[in-house]
């Protein structure tokens, strides 16, 4: 069985990847470039991506290509009605970055409601020492409790930022497709108008690209902190960029990006310096502890198939 890896340094240099040696020749790229996938991939059995995208045009060569294997729990990144035609088994991974995102909304949405970049800055330029004043209490920062903390897709990872969010004092409420009976479920035009802090961990889907856009952002009230860390085409970016510029919204964070990374030219870059801006190069997914489950569960996921179990199959 040939196994091939296109983008392996997005698993960074710490974690082992030894185990796919075991399940077959593996062949591992740290970076793909689009114009490379075809004759990479060629003779492979099994396909192992993060970021890298597949489709109909890069996938038709790949006669022996049974199964790819996504280091992710969203797949929007692959054709997945070619897959089914051709007959190739997508696995995912579910659950292995619940933690690790839950970690990061919590640091930003907390870093942006105390104001803890700015704070920090005025002590390390010095102008603190200079003051002669023992303390410095601008910008003004509010308490969580008693807040409203508005999530975009109670999943998992939206189920365990709630979790900590109600440990803070806050009154959650909820955006699903379904209802939740935990949870206060709500339309998403009420959790814009209620919310003081919104985070958005839903998957992309048809329905769900552009999902927070002008109108929405609209409905928010002037000191609303947004966080994203679902995929950044689920917001209009534009949108949102527009919002922070004429103090639609008071802060907004994000891990994730419709372009990754995004070029001068993208609506985050003109807000990327802003105070009441915090942006992440899509890390949230990737403490040490996630990355080394993602990987063991990929390798879980190939050695099923070889044995003919369908395991996280998302091709049904």
């Amino acid at each position: 069985m040939n196994i091939t890896i296109l983008d392996s340094d997005t698993l960074g240099d710490d974690v082992n990847l030894f185990g796919f040696l075991n399940l077959g020749h593996t062949d591992a790229y740290g970076n793909t470039a689009p114009a490379q996938i075809a004759e990479r991939i060629k003779d492979s059995d099994v396909v192992v991506i993060n970021k890298v995208k597949l489709n109909r045009e890069n996938l038709s060569g790949a006669k022996k290509l049974k199964l790819i294997c996504v280091a992710a729990t969203g797949y929007d990144n692959i054709d997945i009605a070619y897959c089914k035609e051709r007959g190739i088994q997508v696995s995912n991974v579910i659950g292995y970055s619940t933690r690790s995102v839950a970690q990061v909304t919590i640091t930003t949405v907390l870093g942006l409601a105390t104001h803890i970049r700015e704070f920090n800055s005025y002590v390390a330029s010095g102008k603190y020492t200079d003051s002669g004043v023992a303390n410095k209490v601008v910008p003004v920062y509010y308490e969580l409790t008693g807040k409203t903390w508005g999530i975009v897709g109670l999943g998992n990872i939206g189920k365990a930022v709630a979790s900590v969010a109600e440990a803070f004092g806050c009154k959650v409420i909820a955006n699903k497709r379904t209802l939740d009976p935990e949870f206060e479920c709500v339309s998403l035009e009420e959790l814009c108008r209620r919310s003081d802090v919104i985070s958005i961990h839903t998957p992309l889907t048809k329905e769900t690209r552009g999902l927070i856009g002008k109108a929405e952002l609209e409905l928010m009230k002037p000191g609303t902190i947004l966080y994203n860390a679902a995929r950044g085409a689920v917001t209009d970016e534009e949108a949102v960029a527009s919002a922070i510029e004429n103090g639609v919204i008071g802060a907004f964070g994000s891990d994730v990006y419709s372009i990754e990374p995004f070029p001068k030219d993208h609506p985050m870059y003109r807000i990327k310096d802003r105070e009441n801006v915090l942006l992440t190069p899509h890390m949230a997914w990737a403490s040490y502890e996630a990355r080394t489950r993602c990987i063991e569960e990929m390798q879980e996921n190939i050695r099923c198939f070889q044995k003919g179990v369908k395991r996280n199959a998302v091709t049904g």
